[in-house]
């Protein structure tokens, strides 16, 4: 039954909720309070309202006021009115009810539950990062940094950044260059699509030699780019260079001759004069990934490849491994020839690491605070490869450690056919490791030996025991 205006008036203020409050004139906001309490069921069609006069008097406001709203929504549809019936709630026809069909949760794929320990390769002990260190880099950077660096910046990078790399690369690796040949980039992945993505950085295409073991999401970049890859044989020197001459018709190679991932060992000093010598024969191109090339323990520095000849080789490096995989920086040093197309490239805005970062990484190398970083590092990184070998020797000796004079990670030479078997009990024991199988490249005909690629750089100090524990448990008997 209808509500009478007189019920319907006395609960005017505080039952029936009229919010009058808000922005706008007195009228506005009547007219937003009497709309809302129709559509929200306070006000149920059929209802008849206070004669505008009454509802003056009751809220306070003039007659008019009352009456202007009134007309508004007559006129809107919310309410009608009649000569001698009075103002009224408009009937209007029910919205047709559909049965509601209870949402079920997004179903998620179930995630294995993380491992215990972690041994995968390439990861650096995260809770050393020098934060300290970084942190009073930053500042001085940027107290320091003329206001352009903050504007529109230079595609191949800042000359603060390239200045100190020049330095650093020429002392610490062998490098021969000067910052106009230094293109800063986001890390490795990066260059490589750089070199031979699409746009003008696209100079390099065909086949492309490579190491048989190596990253495999490198090899997808490439093939991403249409670009061949060719396997070259391993042995205890490193890439087979020979082989680039033995009818593959290829004008570029990519080694790690630092330090070959993830076999270990560094490239041949006969070998790394033959691959120039290709290069300089065949009008080709050497692309050096410069793995792992600052972590060496029971060996001298092996200066790089790029310095037997500039104009012949692409050096590549980055932070991931001296710093962090998070601090995204890393650099080209080119032959002259390719400097335009990277930049091309590259473009003119976005693809670019941090400008921050940039000066803040230039002020770590200048202050030194860069090599005491990665002395202090190349001490507790050996310090855990020694635990390594000697849980080895003790608990698992028929199990040979190779690769172990520099990086991050060792090879565990495994009993034939024991590869699969052996990585499925690592995962029983809580282990995340990986196989050697994975890093094989699909097309390679050399032998394939069986093996674990063991990380010891991430997990913490108090649980590295147990893990190498959990390790030896793990291999098979001898």
């Amino acid at each position: 039954m209808a509500e009478s205006w007189v019920n319907l008036a006395e609960r005017i203020g505080s039952d029936l909720h009229l919010e009058l409050s808000g922005a706008g004139g007195r009228r506005a906001v009547l007219i937003r309070a009497l709309r809302d309490a129709v559509r929200e069921g306070r006000l149920a069609p059929g209802t008849r309202l206070p004669p505008y006069r009454s509802l003056a008097a009751d809220l306070g406001i003039a007659r008019n006021t009352v009456a202007d709203a009134y007309a508004e929504l007559v006129a809107e549809g919310w309410l009608t009115a009649r000569q001698g019936s009075g103002t009224r709630v408009a009937e209007r026809a029910a919205p047709p009810t559909r049965a509601r069909v209870p949402k079920r949760a997004p179903t998620r794929p179930a995630t294995p539950a993380p491992p215990a320990y972690d041994l995968r390769q390439g990861r650096p002990d995260a809770a050393s990062f020098p934060r300290t260190a970084w942190l009073a880099a930053a500042r001085r950077a940027l107290n320091s940094a003329p206001n352009e660096a903050f504007g529109p910046g230079d595609p191949q990078g800042r000359v603060e950044l390239r200045r100190a790399l020049a330095g650093y690369l020429g002392r610490a690796r062998g490098v021969r260059t000067d910052p106009e040949r230094i293109v800063v980039c986001s890390g490795f992945a990066h260059g490589l699509r750089l070199l031979f993505g699409s746009g003008g950085g696209g100079m390099l295409r065909g086949r492309l030699a490579v190491e048989s073991y190596g990253l495999g999401f490198h090899r997808s970049i490439l093939a991403t780019a249409g670009v061949r890859t060719v396997p070259l044989g391993l042995d205890e020197k490193g890439a087979r260079i020979e082989e680039l001459t033995e009818g593959q018709r290829v004008r570029g190679v990519l080694l790690t001759p630092a330090h070959q991932f993830p076999t270990g060992g560094p490239l041949h000093p006969t070998r790394r004069a033959a691959v120039i010598d290709w290069a300089r024969t065949r009008d080709g191109l050497v692309l050096e990934d410069d793995y792992d090339g600052e972590f060496r323990y029971d060996r001298e520095p092996v200066g790089a490849v790029q310095g037997l000849d500039p104009e012949r080789v692409v050096y590549m490096g980055s932070v991931s491994k001296s710093l962090s995989p998070g601090v995204r920086i890393g650099w080209l040093v080119l032959p002259e020839h390719l400097i335009d197309g990277v930049l091309e490239a590259k473009g003119e805005r976005e693809a670019w690491a941090s400008v921050i970062d940039q000066l803040t990484l230039a002020e770590l190398i200048e202050s030194g605070h860069y090599d005491r970083h990665i002395r202090r590092m190349r001490q507790r990184y050996r310090g855990r490869r020694d635990q390594l070998v000697a849980a080895l020797a003790t608990h698992a000796p028929h199990i040979s450690p190779t690769g172990v004079a520099a990086g991050l990670h060792a090879v565990l030479r495994l009993p034939p056919g024991t590869e699969q078997s052996t990585a499925k009990a690592a995962s029983w024991q809580g282990l995340a490791l990986e196989g050697l199988a994975e890093f094989r490249h699909p097309e390679a005909t050399m032998p394939a030996p069986d093996g674990l690629v063991v990380g010891y750089s991430t997990p913490p100090d108090h649980a590295y025991k147990a893990a190498l524990e959990a390790l030896c448990r793990a291999l098979p008997p001898g």
